[in-house]
């Protein structure tokens, strides 16, 4: 069977998302590099693949889709269903509930931290220091409920790791290559949790590849 193939640059977050997952899943992938300097992303061929000209796109024989976070959650339901505690109606349920908490409250503050310092002057822009520090107050709110939560579990959604916690990688490998990574440090829980998702093989390659913007 042929590997799947993944499509963007290992410099963007939301690839190196869908990247965690396949690592965890233990897929045969390939990552197929879209050149922005040329802007591949918005070439027919690659419009094609996704109808916004973004990054990532995912080909599965001849199923293609977008959106990093569907991404994931495909990997995960062909190639390792326990990771959305598939099967279990309660486990399962409190997953989505993490999963949403990560794009809509996490990522939600974190992402224009990371755009404005490390995206913006690769741009060409300058940091918007009055974003930076908005969203900051908005994300230090985020792991104060994270910490009252894994008092009760090891991992986010319960006792077992799953996709919840693993979406987290990818963007907080970048906010530790901005000056804020200290946000975490007040929180010894979420600290402890966070060293343990970037001690796992799949973190740790997506740190290689993200690099030199993380």
């Amino acid at each position: 069977m042929a590997p799947v193939k993944l499509y963007g640059d290992t410099m963007s977050w939301n690839v190196t998302r869908c990247m965690v997952a396949l690592e965890e899943a233990g897929a045969d992938y390939e990552i197929v590099h879209i050149d922005f300097d040329t802007r591949e992303h918005k070439s027919p061929g690659h419009l094609a693949r996704n109808p916004f000209g973004q990054v990532p796109a995912f080909q599965d024989g001849d199923l293609y889709l977008w959106e990093s976070r569907a991404i994931c959650k495909h990997v995960c339901r062909k190639y390792k269903p326990e990771m959305l505690k598939a099967g279990d109606l309660e486990e399962s349920a409190m997953v989505d509930v993490w999963l949403e908490v990560e794009a809509h409250q996490y990522n939600a503050a974190l992402h224009p931290i990371i755009f404005e310092i490390l995206i913006s002057p690769i741009l060409g822009g300058t940091c918007d220091q009055k974003v930076v520090d908005e969203n900051l107050e908005k994300l230090k709110k985020v792991p104060e409920v994270y910490e009252a939560r894994l008092t009760k579990c090891k991992y986010l959604a319960g006792d077992f790791i799953s996709l919840a916690d693993l979406n987290h990688v990818s963007a907080t490998l970048c906010l530790f290559a901005t000056p804020y990574a200290s946000v975490l440090d007040a929180y010894p829980r979420v600290k402890a949790w966070w060293d343990g998702l970037v001690a796992r093989p799949s973190a740790q390659k997506a740190a290689t590849l993200m690099k030199p913007s993380v």
